[in-house]
């Protein structure tokens, strides 16, 4: 069955009304244009089922995309301790549905305000609009930031404080090109390098062992 993400459909039948106005009171080769955008619209807002990796320790993606950073970081705004940092670079034409990357409790949910830079920067993670939550689990605690970029306007975490997530659930959106940004404990083994291209809720992007 094809699913959508629901934040797609106020775009999918908006642009699909201008292009049946269009149809009425216009020529035919200006339905195209409005025609075009829903079809483009219900391919970026397509949210296909994953296959949800089983075991202990594992961590996954978050996102669809690209490996654009891994690092050692010490994260000081919300976990204050030494982390490895993966992120993963979203384009128009990936699936922009986000999941957790590990069991846990919602411990924070914080939105900030911020500019749209080009989110491939590593600026853009600081400096952008953007939205935290942090997972506490049975490996510590992990934090996720979705990133707006400078297409992307909107950042939807659909998440609260006090839910349990469940590794591969998906918990939000970002509209459009943007970036998710992950921080895991410091002892965890990456199993992603730079370029590498992942599957939300699927590849596995490290494991820990304890």
């Amino acid at each position: 069955m094809f699913k959508l993400a629901h934040e797609g459909y106020p775009f999918i039948f908006g642009f699909l009304f201008i292009a049946v106005i269009a149809a009425i009171f216009a020529k035919p080769w200006v339905v195209v244009i409005p025609l075009g955008l829903t079809i483009f619209m219900i391919f970026f807002f397509r949210d296909p089922e994953r296959k949800i990796p089983e075991g202990e320790g594992l961590f996954v993606s978050p996102a669809d995309g690209e490996i654009i950073l891994v690092k050692d970081v010490y994260e000081k705004a919300y976990l204050k301790t030494d982390t490895k940092e993966i992120s993963i670079f979203m384009s128009p034409f990936n699936v922009h549905v986000n999941r957790a990357p590990c069991d846990g409790v919602v411990k924070v949910v914080k939105y900030t305000h911020g500019s749209f830079r080009a989110a491939y920067r590593d600026e853009a993670s600081i400096k952008n609009e953007n939205i935290v939550i942090v997972l506490e689990g049975n490996h510590d605690r992990v934090l996720v930031r979705q990133v707006a970029g400078f297409i992307a306007r909107r950042a939807v975490c659909r998440a609260k404080v006090g839910d349990s997530l469940r590794r591969g659930e998906r918990y939000g959106i970002i509209k459009f090109s943007s970036r998710l940004d992950v921080y895991l404990p410091k002892d965890a083994i990456i199993k992603v390098k730079l370029g590498d291209k992942v599957k939300a809720g699927e590849t596995i992007i490290a494991v820990v062992s304890r």
